[in-house]
């Protein structure tokens, strides 16, 4: 697993990337001091692919465990090796966090730019910010000249053997169909008519949630009084269309459909991803880290 920041990559943004996108100008995360704002709805949607996905906090946990072997790699080398500071396993996001449209609970206080990002996260990302500065006879004995040498290579072959990467595109390929699919059902039409009739009769005119999250009118630094109402009316539209939960429903059934059809596939992808997992978990617990602030378990 070559070196990089762990991020939460939902499907949506996937499927709209390249169409629309509610892009914030840059400028300093602001830390928040307790979890992340998340409705209950969000925090509990589960979809059949998710067995097979990798999630931020099992990234993290493979992370750390190279960590650990790496710090002791360099140290060989006579150099020292700062390791990362953990993520509390209250500020991960959700695996399909905002699969359907903006979350309620985030709508509410940012409208559609995403809650700023909590302490621990925070933290975490200055510190790969600060690995992207090191000195470049440090980063050659941590990465080599490739960026997949030195330590680094040798950490994964201790770490796994021969065990090839986590393989991430099988996951992305089969959750982008089936939500384009799903997208396509006779109910899920049906709801997103239903949201866009309750969208205008508050004065909003958009023909689904990502077109009101895509509007080029919030690119703004900060949530506008204007985009807070219009994210609010959003979720408002679809809790009384109930737009989430027939969704969610037609993509489960779509998802199983293609586990079937992508069965050796999956098999393989998840096998590769439980064999790393178990041997990041064997260096936490001789480390006596028990990696209870990540809260992963075996899927």
């Amino acid at each position: 697993m070559p070196p990089s920041r762990a991020r939460a990559t939902t499907a949506l943004a996937l499927l709209l990337l390249a169409s629309t996108s509610c892009a914030v100008a840059e400028h300093e995360p602001t830390p928040v001091p307790h979890s992340l704002p998340v409705s209950r709805q969000a925090r509990q949607l589960r979809l059949p692919l998710d067995a097979y996905a990798s999630t931020v906090a099992e990234t993290h946990l493979v992370e750390d465990a190279q960590d650990i072997l790496m710090r002791r790699c360099m140290k060989g080398r006579g150099m020292e090796w700062k390791t990362l500071p953990l993520v509390d396993a209250r500020d991960t996001e959700p695996p399909n966090l905002r699969r359907y449209g903006a979350d309620e609970a985030e709508a509410v206080r940012y409208g559609y730019h995403p809650s700023p990002d909590p302490s621990s996260v925070v933290r975490r990302s200055r510190a790969w910010d600060e690995r992207e500065a090191l000195p470049a006879e440090v980063r050659r004995a941590a990465y080599g000249p490739s960026g997949q040498g030195g330590c680094l290579k040798a950490t994964d072959r201790q770490l796994v053997g021969d065990t090839a990467p986590l393989d991430f595109h099988v996951f992305n390929q089969l959750t982008g169909t089936a939500l384009e699919t799903s997208r396509r059902t006779s109910e899920v039409g049906d709801a997103l008519r239903r949201w866009h009739t309750c969208m205008a009769k508050a004065g909003f005119d958009y023909p689904d949630p990502y077109t009101a999250a895509g509007n080029k009118r919030w690119e703004t630094s900060e949530p506008t009084s204007a985009e807070r109402a219009t994210a609010r009316a959003d979720v408002a539209c679809q809790k009384s269309t109930k737009l989430v939960k027939v969704w969610a429903a037609a993509e489960t059934r779509v998802q199983h459909r293609l586990i079937r059809q992508n069965a050796d596939r999956l098999h393989e992808a998840k096998a590769r991803k439980d064999r790393w997992l178990s041997a990041a978990r064997r260096v936490l617990n001789r480390k006596g880290r028990t990696h209870h602030q990540h809260h992963v378990s075996d899927q």
